[in-house]
């Protein structure tokens, strides 16, 4: 007797064991189901947010687009015609690279020719006072 009572208590377990995995497994695969789904709406927001940024489209500051009149040393190298700051800027550039003035080993360092010295007020400047020198000599 004791034996068909060990048996059927095996059984028992047998079959609770495989409910369970049963039960588990449709849990976890209803969660997987749940993840997907939050991942797939976090991914519509992102490509939302994405192509929301796309649509508008920068507008440049008012302050930069402004004419300015160049004065005396600056007017020898772009001209004295008024433009904005950003072409000033990028007619300077323009005349640095055209001169080949930019320093071989420091690219950051611009070397001054007779024009670029009586703006500068020095054999060398770098890159980051040319806007400095520049806007004194603007109106």
């Amino acid at each position: 007797m004791a034996t068909k009572k060990a048996a059927k208590k095996t059984a028992k377990k047998a079959v609770k064991k495989a409910t369970v995995k049963k039960a588990t497994a449709k849990k976890a695969t209803a969660k997987k189901a749940v993840k997907k789904a939050t991942v797939k709406k976090a991914v519509k927001k992102v490509v939302a947010k994405k192509a929301a940024k796309v649509k508008v489209k920068r507008k440049p500051n008012a302050a930069f687009m402004r004419p300015l009149t160049p004065s005396g040393p600056l007017a020898a190298i772009i001209g004295a015609t008024p433009m904005p700051r950003t072409e000033v800027t990028s007619k300077i550039w323009a005349y640095i690279k055209k001169n080949k003035l930019q320093d071989a080993v420091n690219r950051r360092m611009i070397n001054a020719d007779d024009k670029l010295k009586v703006l500068f007020g020095k054999a060398q400047a770098s890159m980051f006072e040319l806007t400095k020198y520049v806007s004194k000599h603007l109106s």
